[in-house]
């Protein structure tokens, strides 16, 4: 049986929408501050050799090809101003996050309230910072090291350096003035933008491979098939949840005694999203992305551990369903859903899960459940992101998506679709609480007029 907020959501119409004014001026701005993103990847960092970087990426696309550009939207490949993207940002918070979990300083600024989240928050721009000035230094010597640069040296490394950790600031300050001002969550926005923006020329390179005869047909539906169902499959899966059922006590307020109401408590398939595959990915990309700036010039270690651990070989598609597996539990226990604060909170509200005794054991019961759970959801995560890499790799089927582009896709479409549902709620509910209030006054003003009637004969 759905519920008034779902009926609502899907009688909505494109008349509501065009009624809502917030909501139009909220996805012109959010529309508005994407396109200047897409405009600075085009602006190429001073000093770069753009016919000896064009040639270098074509021949050395394996490693940076993959998690990098993936979400810097080609800027890395144009070497541009936001050639780091928003990856040094996603990486402190994500590190600042586990460490929350673990340190005992931050354990307390997270109980702080609004005041600790705005700490942890500053913390994670420091880091940022940080991380990005060592990836930027790395990147301009790695630059010159392949002989990229039309006047190497010392200038060249400091505004490259300048140039890279401003233009990633730049992005988490974009980010988060869509988080505020826009429609959805700014820095996911930029992510998926730039994966999509991706997908046109991936898709006429395809095609032309098929009207050059170099791919049959039926592979072409194929790839195509695979695409439609791996979403439509992706979708179904962030979608679910396990219920559990809470149950609330009679209560008296003053001479008043309320019933106990029933709720549930929801927990989904996959609660740490795409994390575990971002983190997976960018532990295995690292040797191929080092090797490919190193010149070519690899040690025996560097040689074996290509060799065995390349993208598509079977220890990599091993090693990066164990590594899936383990940040999936890891960070759903450690940080997405803390069992003991869950049920401190249930507790603390007068829940209790029926049969269940509050405190210790709900703890136990919602970490048997949550499990269980992650068995079917990190198998998940695993089989999707392995699904391209053997296409690509095993069977030599072009395949554009990643399993992490493709989870970021539904992820954060479903995230923004749910937002802008909840907007139109708000402004169809302000449209029935204005139309009761109106009705109201002009009840009360027909009700004083009838009573004055009769007084003034």
């Amino acid at each position: 049986m759905a519920s008034a907020a779902e009926q609502m959501a899907a009688n909505m119409s494109w008349g509501a929408f065009g009624k809502a004014t917030e909501l139009r001026q909220r996805i012109l701005f959010t529309i508005g501050l994407l396109i200047v993103y897409r405009l600075g990847t085009f602006i190429p960092v001073p000093g770069i050799d753009g016919a000896a970087l064009r040639n270098f990426m074509e021949s050395a696309a394996s490693g940076i090809g993959g998690i990098l550009s993936m979400f810097t939207g080609g800027a890395l490949s144009r070497m541009g101003i936001f050639a780091l993207g928003i990856m040094p940002y996603i990486s402190a918070s994500i590190i600042v996050q586990l460490m929350a979990s673990m340190y005992e300083p931050l354990k307390q600024l997270k109980k702080e309230g609004e005041q600790g989240r705005k700490k942890i928050n500053q913390y994670t721009r420091y880091f940022t910072v940080v991380l990005a000035t060592f990836q930027a230094y790395g990147l301009a010597v790695s630059l010159e090291a392949g002989d990229l640069v039309t006047d190497p040296g010392l200038f060249f490394r400091a505004s490259t350096m300048i140039t890279l950790v401003g233009g990633t600031m730049f992005l988490m300050w974009l980010g988060e003035q869509i988080t505020a001002r826009g429609i959805g969550n700014g820095i996911s926005l930029i992510i998926f933008v730039g994966i999509i923006a991706e997908i046109p020329a991936a898709l006429a390179q395809f095609l032309s491979q098929g009207r050059s005869g170099a791919i049959s047909p039926a592979v072409i539906l194929l790839v195509i098939a695979m695409v439609i169902g791996v979403l439509t499959f992706v979708v179904f899966m962030e979608r679910s949840l396990r219920k559990i059922h809470i149950q609330y006590p009679r209560r008296q307020v003053g001479m008043k005694v309320y019933d106990g109401g029933s709720s549930h408590l929801p927990i989904k398939v996959n609660p740490a999203g795409v994390i575990p595959a971002i983190f997976a990915s960018a532990l295995l990309l690292l040797p191929t992305t080092l090797s490919t700036f190193s010149g070519g010039s690899t040690g025996p270690i560097m040689s074996t551990i290509l060799a065995y651990f390349g993208p598509g070989q079977p220890l990599y598609l091993i090693f990066f369903a164990g590594m899936i597996i383990f940040f999936t539990y890891f960070y759903t226990r450690e940080v997405a859903f803390k069992t003991d604060d869950v049920a401190d909170n249930l507790k603390n509200q007068n829940g209790f899960i029926p049969g269940i005794r509050p405190g210790k054991r709900t703890s136990e019961y919602l970490e048997y459940v949550l499990n269980r759970i992650l068995v079917l959801g990190s198998a998940y995560l695993a089989l999707v992101a392995l699904l391209p890499e053997i296409l690509r790799s095993q069977l030599a089927i072009p395949f554009y998506f990643g399993g992490t582009s493709i989870l970021i896709i539904v992820s954060v479409g479903m995230d923004t679709i749910q937002q802008v549902q909840s907007h139109l709620l708000a402004h169809q509910y302000e449209g029935l609480i204005e139309k009761s209030q109106l009705r109201g006054r002009r009840a009360g003003k027909t009700n004083k007029t009838k009573a004055r009637g009769p007084a003034r004969r």
